[in-house]
Order: C-alpha cells, then sequence, then structure tokens
C-alpha cells in the first residue's frame, strides 16, 4: 500500500471543505494544518472539519515538517507567490485552477517546482474522470476518424454561496478563468494537438454580477484544422452540459460530464449505428486526482494534470479572455514540454 500523505490546507475555502477535505479522507490521507489570511476563521475552519492544527501564516504551516503537501485553494491571484513558498520548503503542491493569473507565473510556478524537486499538480478535475477517460481513449485511437469539430457547453447556475470574488473585478475571476480554463484542460490532451488562435465574445449576462464576465463564447482553431467551440455560463439554471467531438467517421456526444461527480454517459454515433459506451471507471474525481498525486509524490508517475498542462489551459482562457476584450483574434501561446 503507498504510504499515505500529510496535508496541509492553504485557504480555508468552500470547495476544500466540500470537496477536498472529504475526498482526501476518503483515500486515506491526512488533512493535519490549515492556514487562511483571517486567524479566527482558521480556528473556526479548523474546529469544524475537524482539522487538528491552525496557523497564523503561511511560514509558519510550510515550516512543519510533518507536512508533505499543501492544497491551494485561495484567491487565484495568490497560487503564484503560495506555491513558490511552499516550493521552497520542499512541499509537493497541488494548486487550484487556475493555475495562475499570468502564463509568467505559472512558468515560474513550473520551474521553481522542478528546481526544487517536488510535485506540482493542478486540480483540474475532467481529465481524471472515467468518462473523459473513455472519451481520449475512443478519440486518440481512431475511433471517429479525423477530429473535425469539438462543442463543449459548460454552463451552470453559479451557486449564490460561490458569487464572491468570483464575480469581483480581480484578477483570476469571472466564468472564463473558471470554467473555460477546465473545458482546455479536457480539450487540449483529447486532440493530442496544440491551439493556435481564437475569436470570442465575454459579458455579464445576469443581474447580480458586478460587471465581469458570467458569460462566454469562444471559437478557437487548433493545429490540423480542428474547430473548437466553448459556450460557458454563470447564468443557465436548465442548460445541460456536454462534449461532443465530430469526426470524419463518426462523432461520439459525452451529456452531463462537465461535472467534478461520476456521473454522465457517452453515446457513439458512426457507420454501425448510435450506441452508449460503457464507462468502467465510476470513482469521484477528486479521488482520481488525489490517488495520482500520491503515486507522483511516492512513486515518480504523471499527476492528471501537471503544471504544464495547466499553464496550457491557462493560456487558453487569457487568449479568450484578451479576445473578448479587444474584439480581435488572438493568438495563443503553448509551452511544449
Amino acid at each position: 500500500m503507498t504510504k499515505r500523505l500529510i496535508w496541509g490546507l492553504v485557504g480555508a475555502s468552500d470547495i476544500a471543505a466540500t470537496r477536498m477535505i472529504p475526498a482526501i479522507r476518503r483515500v486515506g490521507d491526512v488533512v493535519a494544518s490549515v492556514v487562511s489570511g483571517d486567524t479566527n476563521h482558521a480556528k473556526a475552519y479548523a474546529e469544524r472539519n475537524r482539522i487538528g492544527r491552525h496557523h497564523e501564516s503561511l511560514d509558519a504551516l510550510l515550516a512543519d515538517a510533518s507536512i508533505d503537501a499543501v492544497y491551494i485553494s485561495s484567491r487565484n491571484q495568490h497560487h503564484y507567490r503560495q506555491t513558490i513558498a511552499a516550493a521552497s520548503a520542499g512541499k509537493h503542491v497541488l494548486c487550484e485552477k487556475p493555475v495562475a493569473t499570468t502564463l509568467e507565473e505559472a512558468q515560474a510556478m513550473v520551474e521553481a517546482c522542478r528546481v526544487h524537486n517536488v510535485v506540482l499538480a493542478v486540480n483540474h478535475h475532467l481529465p481524471a474522470a472515467g468518462t473523459h477517460q473513455t472519451i481520449r481513449a475512443l478519440v486518440l485511437s481512431g475511433g471517429i476518424g479525423r477530429p473535425l469539430s469539438v462543442n463543449v457547453r459548460h454552463s451552470t447556475l453559479l451557486p449564490e454561496r460561490l458569487r464572491g470574488w468570483r464575480l469581483e473585478k480581480s484578477p483570476g475571476a469571472g466564468v472564463v478563468m473558471d470554467l473555460s480554463c477546465h473545458n482546455a484542460s479536457v480539450v487540449n490532451p483529447l486532440l493530442g494537438t496544440r491551439p493556435l488562435d481564437v475569436v470570442a465574445s465575454t459579458l455579464s449576462q445576469s443581474d447580480w454580477s458586478s460587471g465581469v464576465d458570467d458569460a462566454s463564447s469562444a471559437s478557437i482553431r487548433y493545429h490540423a484544422d480542428t474547430l473548437v467551440d466553448f459556450q460557458d455560463s454563470f447564468t443557465m439554471p436548465f442548460t445541460p452540459s456536454f462534449i461532443q467531438i465530430n469526426g470524419d467517421q463518426g462523432s461520439v456526444l459525452g451529456h452531463d460530464v462537465m461535472t467534478p461527480e461520476p456521473k454522465g454517459s457517452i453515446v457513439l454515433t458512426d457507420h454501425s449505428g448510435t450506441r452508449e459506451i460503457p464507462v468502467t471507471e465510476r470513482r469521484h474525481t477528486y479521488d482520481i486526482t488525489l490517488e495520482r498525486f500520491r503515486s507522483a509524490v511516492r512513486e515518480g508517475a504523471q499527476p492528471v494534470v501537471d503544471g504544464v498542462d495547466a499553464a496550457n489551459a491557462l493560456s487558453v482562457s487569457l487568449s479568450i479572455l484578451e479576445a473578448g476584450r479587444t474584439g480581435e483574434r488572438q493568438l495563443i501561446e503553448f509551452i511544449t514540454r
């Protein structure tokens, strides 16, 4: 059995409480401590979530020799500084998406973790899903022939409890940085090629938004002339989410798969007709992500999404934002290994 990890939480967040802490405990790891910018909040959070220690500063948490790894779920603009500090302290890092708010920061995070020989992974949970693993294997094996287009609908009604910093006019806020980056984390490895450029519209549709983008439509051109469309929204409570990949020999539809929950279905249409494709992996995406992270730390395996993968997903999102702001086609920078 792989030796368990001892975790410190950087950020006393909703996602850590509702998603990550339960998942860490399900896979047999331990949440030992938490730090927040508000010490009183950290103390109450630790008590509420049965965490043994809280710290008054990031330095204090990082000085704890018992901590193997940190999960960073602070506001997006803090990811860079906190990851650099954690890497310097020899702690492995699982960072929330987006990895950073600029590509330069993301690249510096990758380099810092390389220099200090620690794992950097990013919690883009969708590529871990059994549904997406199945779709990816089908497409990469030539099951639909040459991919010609991809359509992603990633729409939801943003829960009221999450309408805080996500809707503030600050770095890392808005639907593009929250949802479009997830789409890119799926499509980049799915196509196995690089995005080239994008045209996009971003706007604020809701009455409760502060003017930051809560809806986006983007058309991205990938290498080999594959067209990809992202339709992302915080404002649609009744619209189903999906991904569809259309090739010259068939089409595959993943219905209700743009979610961390282990649900959704896959339907393949080709010369033989239309049929559902079975999905054998139905564990929670966070469990898979954490188990792969632990294998990366203990055995040198590849995490589900590493720093380079996450930087390339971020690059797509940043180009969508710039295309929406300027109304002009934007080139997409892509990092090769």
